[in-house]
């Protein structure tokens, strides 16, 4: 599930070198994703209205369904 995340996120962005998904926690059936991208790289992961963010984050929770998880992601810079 990260890999595809951060496969998704390195091919949206200029600088795919500093971009760092990590695993924040596991809470019964969630899983906490932080996604890092560099300070201008955080609105092409955001897109307009948040569209490209919900795509990934739609993504992502159909790689975690398959091992019966939610995925929760976060983006900082």
């Amino acid at each position: 599930m990260i890999e595809v995340v951060e496969l998704l996120v390195r091919a949206l962005v200029d600088h795919p070198d500093q971009v760092v998904v990590r695993e924040d926690g596991r809470r019964r059936d969630t899983v906490y994703l932080q996604v890092s991208v560099a300070p201008g790289d955080v609105g092409k992961i955001i897109g307009k209205h948040g569209r490209i963010a919900n795509a990934i984050r739609t993504v992502a929770n159909a790689a975690a369904a398959r091992e019966d998880l939610r995925a929760i992601i976060d983006i900082t810079d």
